[in-house]
């Protein structure tokens, strides 16, 4: 369907890939994976010929449809979601005109026998690609796609200038699945999702008929449907059969095993190279030399990929805090809306959380996760109820604003070393170490970094300091797999209590203990773990 065979690619003087092949074949579901910038959007963008290659070549039909999803939307305005969604077919009003057109002439009775037939060859033609465009359901598929994304009846209406960026990202992502492509480029799909929205995309690309190339940072997203890997990093582009889990399991196995053959390789080079230098100057042994000079000048050298250093960082034993960390009673909370009405989030919220409790927050987008979490944090006042801390409980919170209060100009070291201002330079280093900003990484201006590396600066230096209680809102937005699994080992480690909202199940199935689910303005807690929860939801939703 689409190959991609010897390409090379260079981007100023940084070689991206050399003579790199893998194919995407009808019907494939394909994960591409690779560390930041080593050149995955690239291959988006030479798949769509946004961008061509160095070297090799590119092979597919020009009459393929592609439908390429990215984390750069374009302007949306003077449309409602819904009328944005199915301008994503922008010739299907055309096509339906045509056809009219044409069913007019063929009903004419002196049309010419000659003329009818093309007539109805080119309808043909025209009402199978109108059909496959899904013409005649457009509007329900586009109404049904949004709703599924989140984006409810009441807000079909809405105009796009009227949403944030994350909701315009939904109805980016509804316009690619509309257009209902033969491939699929998705980059990033679940960011700005809820777990809701990500189970229905992922049950609605388990049917979906056609190609899929993605990227996620989701590792439970990506092991649901994909049945390949394409891996991009060291210059080279390398093909795995399986899902994510089979990946990094292979993907070590082929590394130790080339780390066993270069060290073979090594072994005889060095033995080559001693017979040269020992009979390098004896006439008698001129030809043997000569020989083994060539053959070594032949031999392609294996390389090994360079090691991201594990650093382990020690995190300061906080004071040991009450058991009851946190109480409330009758917790409720009313926001003021833009247009002055009110807005009851929860109410009559009763809940205890226990010391090294580990604690999800779920809920739909828009239940109250973050206002409960803010009310914990002190961030906003509670508008019924009351709320207390345990005796000796240090708090650090995480939120998405977090990031807001780096200071730009400042290098990462700098930022960091300003919140701990008792510590060494090494420490320092050796903290930003095991948040992978190792060497002149560190010296990076704020300025300059991507939403997942600010996180990682923020989550170091609140899990730097002794505190005894996390509160983190979506930590896990913007981090790569890698990034979430240093995370998660870090709260894992951590000796003290955590409550956090994401959207990463895998990430909440390997730490949470307790459920607190935000639902029509109730709390409704779950003793027991991610698993127990999501069973008896089922449960729940089964005796309905």
């Amino acid at each position: 369907m689409i190959h991609l065979s010897n390409i090379s690619k260079q981007h100023g003087n940084k070689i991206l890939y050399r003579n790199g092949s893998f194919q995407i074949n009808s019907g494939e579901k394909i994960g591409l994976v690779g560390p930041n910038g080593a050149g995955k959007t690239t291959i988006f963008r030479i798949i769509t010929g946004e961008e061509g290659v160095d070297g090799g070549t590119v092979s597919k039909s020009d009459r393929t449809v592609i439908g390429y999803f990215s984390q750069n939307i374009e302007d949306m305005r003077g449309k409602t979601a819904l009328e944005e969604v199915k301008s994503a077919v922008g010739n299907i009003g055309d096509m339906q005109a045509r056809m009219q057109e044409y069913e007019a002439k063929l009903s004419d009775p002196d049309l010419d026998p000659d003329e009818m037939m093309k007539i109805l060859e080119t309808y043909g033609e025209l009402q199978g690609e109108f059909e496959r465009l899904g013409g005649y359901d457009l509007e329900s598929r586009a109404a049904e796609i949004l709703t599924g994304l989140g984006i409810g009846p009441d807000d079909y209406n809405r105009p796009t200038e009227s949403f944030s960026g994350g909701w315009k990202m939904r109805i980016a992502l509804a316009k690619i699945l509309v257009l209902n492509p033969e491939v699929l480029l998705m980059d990033e799909p679940t960011n700005h999702l809820d777990v809701e929205s990500i189970v229905w995309l992922e049950e609605w690309l388990v049917n979906f008929k056609g190609a899929i190339l993605m990227t996620s940072h989701d590792r439970d997203f990506m092991n649901r449907l994909v049945t390949k890997i394409v891996e991009i990093a060291n210059k080279t582009i390398t093909v795995y059969g399986g899902n994510y889990d089979f990946y990094e399991r292979e993907s070590q196995v082929r590394k130790e095993q080339l780390i066993a053959a270069a060290k073979r390789q090594e072994d005889m080079l060095a033995k080559e190279e001693e017979f040269i230098a020992r009979f390098a100057a004896r006439a008698s042994h001129a030809a043997q030399v000569q020989s083994r000079v060539k053959k070594l000048e032949k031999i392609d050298r294996i390389e090994i990929p360079p090691e991201e250093l594990e650093i382990k960082f020690e995190w300061p034993v906080p004071p040991r805090g009450g058991d009851e960390v946190v109480k409330f009673e009758n917790l409720g909370k009313i926001w003021k809306t833009d247009d002055g009405k009110e807005k009851n989030v929860f109410s009559g919220a009763n809940a205890l959380v226990k010391r090294m409790d580990r604690i999800a927050v779920v809920g739909v987008n828009g239940a109250g996760k973050s206002t409960l979490l803010k009310i914990i944090a002190g961030e906003t006042e509670p508008t019924s109820g009351k709320v207390a801390l345990g005796a000796s409980i240090n708090l650090g919170y995480f939120s998405q604003n977090s990031l807001d209060v780096l200071d730009p100009k400042m290098t990462i070291i700098d930022e960091v070393h300003s919140r701990m201002p008792n510590a060494g330079l090494g420490t320092v280093r050796t903290l930003l170490g095991a948040f992978k900003f190792s060497g002149e990484d560190a010296e990076k201006k704020i300025s300059i970094l991507s939403g997942g590396e600010k996180s990682r600066v923020v989550l170091a230096t609140i899990l730097a300091q002794p505190v005894n209680l996390l509160i983190l809102d979506e930590p896990t937005n913007h981090l790569d797999i890698v990034s979430r699994e240093l995370l998660l080992e870090a709260i894992k480690n951590f000796p003290g209590t955590v409550m956090l909202v994401s959207h990463d199940r895998h990430f909440l199935r390997e730490v949470t203990t307790r459920v607190f689910e935000v639902d029509r303005n109730h709390l409704r807690i779950y003793e027991g773990d991610y698993d127990y929860y999501q069973h008896k939801k089922q449960q729940e939703l089964a005796a309905r």
